[in-house]
Order: C-alpha cells, then sequence, then structure tokens
C-alpha cells in the first residue's frame, strides 16, 4: 500500500509539472542532423497555402556539403547542395502583384539566392573590389617571368602584413600551399586577372514604404568588405550604401527605407553602430566590454549578449539601460513575439542546455533542454501560431508548441526569493550624535511640534499681510475683481538715464472679451518725464498677449527714483456736475 501510495504521489507530481509548463512538447529528434545558428533558421509560408514551412541553412559539417533544407512538420521536404556556407536566410515579398507569395532569400558567401515556391528564381552577387596594384604588378611579373613562385610568396606576405587593401582570394590560396605545389599553381593562374571579391556576413529585411506585414521588404546586407548594402527588391540594384569602422556581424532594422528607418550594427570590433536614413556613416556608438555573441530589438531597446555571458539593454543613442547576468555562456539569441498578447522577449540559449526569456531584465520562463542549444527560431509552423523550434548542439531537433492558456509572469522562471534579498545590506553605525539626536525627539517631541505649528501659522500671516498690502499698493500683478480679469507684467529695460518700460496686459477669463479700457501712468512729474503716458487698449482677446511700450527718462542728477503707477480707466464717465465742484473720471487703480 505504502509503494502504490508513493508511485501515485509521484505520478501525481508529475501531472501537475506537466499542467503548470507553458509547453507542449511536439517533437524531439536528437539524430535529426540539423547543424545551423538562428540567423539561418526562417519560418514561412513559401507556397501561399497558410502552410508554413521551416528553412534551415545547414552547415554541413564533418567535411559535408551546405544545403538548403526545408522541413514540414518533423519531416524534411527537400534539400538542395550550396556552394558556399550560408552566412542567413529570409524571407521577403518582392512586389504587390497577386498570388502574395513571400521569396527566399539566402545568403552564401558573395551571393544571395532567391527562390519562389523553392525554385530558383535570381542570384545576386556583390560587386567586385578593386585589387591591391602591388598585388596586380606581382601577378603581372609572374606572367612575364620575371619573378620566381618563392619570390613571389615573400613579396605577397610582405603585401598582406602592411597593405590596407586585403589580398585576392587567389594570393591567399597560394600562400597556403607548399614549395612544391606553388609553381604548378603559378602556371595555371598567372594569365587569369586578379579579382578581389567580398562575401556577405549578415542579412536581414526593411520595409520598403510601408509597415504592414504583408508589405514589400527590402534586403539588408552585411559584408566582409564593412559596407552595408540595401537591395531593391524588385531589380535587385543597390539602392543604398553605408560604411562601417568594422565588420558587422549582427543587424536590427527598424521602419521603412523611403521614410526613416533605424539600423543597428553590431559589428567585430565589439561596437554597435547606428544608422540613420541618408547617413553614409554610423550616427551613434555602443562600445561594449566584450565581443557580441547576438542582437535583438524589443520594441525600442536594444538587447545585446556579450560573451562575459550577460544580457545588456540599451537605447538608440546607446544610454544602457539594464544588465543582466547569466548562469553560463550564451551561445545564440532571438526574438519571441506573442502578438495575441502583445508580448515581445528576448530567448538566449545557454551553454548548461537551458533556454531562458527575458522581457527586458525580468525572467519569464526557463526551458530545460538535453543538449546545448545553438539555434532558435519562434512564430508560426504549420498551422500552429506560437512554436519554438531549436537545434541543439548534437545536431538534433526540438519543436515546442506554447499553449494557448499560457501567460508569462515576471519571476516565473525561478522559485523562491531572488539571490539579493538573501544580501546583508552595510549598514553604517549609529554614532553618538544619532543616539542623542532620537533621545531628545522623544522626551520633547510634544514641544517641538508646537514650535513647528507655531512658526508655520506665523509664516501664513506674514504671507497673507504682504497680499493684502500687494492689493491695497495696486503692486498686484492679477485683478483682485471677478468682472475684469486682468494680468500685467511690466518689464523695465536700459541703463540710463532713458528707460523703455514695456507693460504686457492679458485677459485670464476663460471666454469673455474686455473691450474699452484705457491705461495711463501715475508717476512724480519732477522725477521722470513720459512722452507718452496715456494708452487705448485694444480689444483684449482671452489668453493673448498686448504689449504697450512708452519711454521714461530720469530728470534727477542725483539717482533718486520713485514708483510709477499704471492707472486702468474703465470708461470715461464724468459724474453728475452737481456734486460740489469739477467733474473727475470714475477709474480704479491697477
Amino acid at each position: 500500500m505504502a509503494a502504490a501510495s508513493s508511485s501515485d504521489s509521484d505520478s501525481g507530481r508529475a501531472e501537475s509539472s506537466e499542467a503548470s509548463s507553458k509547453w507542449l512538447d511536439a517533437h524531439y529528434d536528437p539524430m535529426a542532423n540539423i547543424h545551423t545558428f538562428s540567423a539561418c533558421l526562417e519560418l514561412a509560408d513559401l507556397h501561399g497555402d497558410g502552410e508554413y514551412k521551416l528553412v534551415v541553412g545547414d552547415l554541413g559539417p564533418g567535411g559535408q556539403q551546405p544545403r538548403l533544407k526545408v522541413l514540414k512538420g518533423p519531416t524534411v521536404l527537400s534539400e538542395s547542395p550550396l556552394p558556399a556556407l550560408p552566412a542567413a536566410a529570409a524571407t521577403f515579398l518582392m512586389e504587390q502583384h497577386e498570388p502574395r507569395t513571400p521569396a527566399l532569400a539566402l545568403a552564401s558567401g558573395p551571393c544571395v539566392y532567391v527562390y519562389k515556391n523553392l525554385r530558383p528564381y535570381f542570384k545576386f552577387t556583390l560587386p567586385q573590389l578593386p585589387p591591391n596594384p602591388l598585388e596586380q604588378d606581382l601577378w603581372n611579373q609572374a606572367k612575364e617571368d620575371r619573378i620566381d613562385p618563392l619570390t613571389l610568396k615573400e613579396m605577397l606576405e610582405g603585401i598582406r602584413e602592411k597593405a590596407e587593401v586585403p589580398l585576392s582570394v587567389q594570393s591567399l590560396r597560394f600562400l597556403q600551399l607548399e614549395l612544391s605545389e606553388m609553381e604548378a599553381f603559378v602556371n595555371q593562374h598567372k594569365s587569369k586577372s586578379i579579382r578581389r571579391q567580398t562575401v556577405i556576413t549578415t542579412m536581414t529585411t526593411l520595409k520598403k514604404n510601408l509597415a504592414d506585414e504583408d508589405a514589400v521588404s527590402c534586403l539588408v546586407l552585411g559584408t566582409e568588405n564593412k559596407e552595408l548594402l540595401v537591395l531593391d527588391p524588385e531589380a535587385f540594384t543597390v539602392l543604398a550604401k553605408m560604411s562601417l569602422p568594422s565588420v558587422p556581424v549582427f543587424l536590427e532594422v527598424s521602419g521603412q527605407f523611403d521614410v526613416e528607418f533605424r539600423l543597428a550594427a553590431a559589428c567585430r570590433n565589439g561596437n554597435i553602430y547606428m544608422l540613420r536614413r541618408d547617413s553614409k556613416r554610423p550616427k551613434y556608438c555602443i562600445e561594449l566590454s566584450a565581443q557580441p555573441v547576438g542582437l535583438v530589438r524589443v520594441h525600442k531597446v536594444l538587447v545585446v549578449g556579450s560573451n562575459q555571458d550577460s544580457l545588456h539593454g540599451f537605447t538608440h543613442k546607446g544610454k544602457r539601460l539594464w544588465t543582466v547576468q547569466m548562469p553560463e555562456a550564451i551561445l545564440t539569441m532571438n526574438l519571441l513575439e506573442q502578438r495575441s498578447r502583445g508580448l515581445q522577449a528576448v530567448m538566449a540559449g545557454l551553454a548548461n542546455g537551458e533556454v531562458r526569456i527575458y522581457r527586458d531584465k525580468a525572467l519569464l520562463s526557463v526551458i530545460r533542454t538535453p543538449d546545448a542549444v545553438t539555434s532558435l527560431c519562434f512564430g508560426r509552423y504549420g498551422r500552429e501560431d506560437h512554436t519554438l523550434i531549436m537545434t541543439t548542439r548534437g545536431g538534433g531537433l526540438i519543436i515546442k508548441i506554447l499553449k494557448r492558456t499560457a501567460v508569462f509572469v515576471e519571476g516565473g522562471g525561478e522559485a523562491g526569493p531572488p539571490p539579493a534579498q538573501a544580501m546583508k545590506l552595510n549598514m553604517p553605525r549609529k554614532t553618538r550624535l544619532y543616539v542623542d539626536q532620537t533621545l531628545r525627539e522623544r522626551e520633547a517631541g510634544t514641544a517641538m511640534h508646537r514650535t513647528f505649528q507655531a512658526d508655520l501659522y506665523l509664516l501664513r500671516l506674514r504671507a497673507a499681510r504682504a497680499y493684502v498690502q500687494a492689493l491695497e499698493s495696486s503692486l498686484s500683478p492679477v485683478s483682485a475683481t471677478a468682472r475684469e480679469p486682468l494680468k500685467l507684467h511690466a518689464v523695465v529695460q536700459g541703463l540710463g538715464p532713458t528707460f523703455k518700460l514695456t507693460l504686457h496686459l492679458q485677459n485670464t477669463s476663460t471666454a469673455r472679451p474686455i473691450l474699452g479700457l484705457l491705461v495711463c501712468f501715475l508717476y512724480n512729474e519732477g522725477l521722470y518725464a513720459l512722452p507718452r503716458a496715456f494708452f487705448k487698449v485694444p480689444l483684449l482677446v482671452p489668453g493673448l498677449n498686448y504689449p504697450l511700450e512708452t519711454f521714461v527718462e530720469s530728470l534727477s542728477d542725483k539717482g533718486i527714483s520713485d514708483i510709477i503707477k499704471g492707472t486702468r480707466v474703465r470708461a470715461l464717465v464724468w459724474e453728475d456736475p452737481t456734486c460740489r465742484g469739477a467733474a473727475r473720471p470714475v477709474s480704479r487703480n491697477y
């Protein structure tokens, strides 16, 4: 009975762990013989029938020829040989015509092979580079038998060490030969012209003029010649060319080519360069402390993995946002995007067989695999929207499907408190002054509170008195009456004896204009002279500023000053003449 109960509990724990997992194990084949990396994995609807297939640029290890493989489900649908090692694979729409079938682009060596419906459609070759003139002169001398092969080798080695322009493939192959093979090689190739051809190191796609998912895209190529090329999707001509200080190995783009785009290129010198539209050179540079092993853009954050076992988040201007330390070395990275929930996260495959999923620096999930994962790809496969495809170091293939009810929660990948919680804080020691101050606050807390309240009330009283005095002396810049909500601001300019006085009027009401105002200045005529001391104010529209300018001349040679008051008159309405003497206007100071 005890054994039965223990087995039941073990099976119950297994079922509960399977139920709590966010992933369904769809397929695992340790003998799939697939050796690739994340840039050569692509999911695409190659035939336009809604059935997404997996495109793999297989490296062909162990002396095997590189191959292009297309998988449907767990089985290989087709294979075709490649002339060189693949560098990247991408799918893109070339045109708007129906049927909207995406094309497959595979970068291999100096060429980009474009397939439509899994049939060869176009081959783009990088333009040739000018050869080294010294190298060209040496091969011309060898053609005329003026130098022997040993001298040719010595001089080519000197050029390779000092010259800025690298040698051609022909010269590099010659330098690798044994002494007995050199003469035959020279006789075979001395009549051929020197050609220097660069190769493609990385590739991605960029929307041309629309941000839609099914919009036409351009190909962006990174070359060994430290250049970035943007290709036209129809004519396959070079639309733009940009130079970099180093060779690009990872690319991330956003935006549209015809509107505005940003391009981030991680290079072999350990830096990430930012380029924008119409910029031939990088605009910003992110200097890393180690070599990058992956580059993924999550919303507006660039997530970089380095060979120091860490993930870094940067803005497009190079500001570091966060850093997360990994338990093992990072082998590969890619983007996980769940559009139904608006989720974008980073997947990182580690050397210990874990695949960690992060949103910013928060760990969402951890997937443990039998072998170290070397490539990752997430997207629609077959008819499942959220499928994770992984290839292992030993050539295995792992396919997992994300459950429709799965919800990623921050911290869901680790159980228990974070490790930082167990760290002891370095608290400073309590000083004698701190202890005495604490005792004083305990003993005289009531008296201290009363003193604070008395000072606060006194401050409020002084502020109220100053406000009343400003209203009585007409020094307040805001009208105190609700009938005419006005705001006045005076500016004095000049060093003397002549000053420029500018009076700014503003109607502070929400919708009611003010009409019929007059402004005059009251001043001591023995100290000042104003050529214009009376103004007729135009219609005051709410919210607008109306400046009134005049000049003030100081008449005193002893530096005596006085106050100049501005008076606003609502209307020149004269009182009844029977009221004891001369009539006077009804006015109000401001």
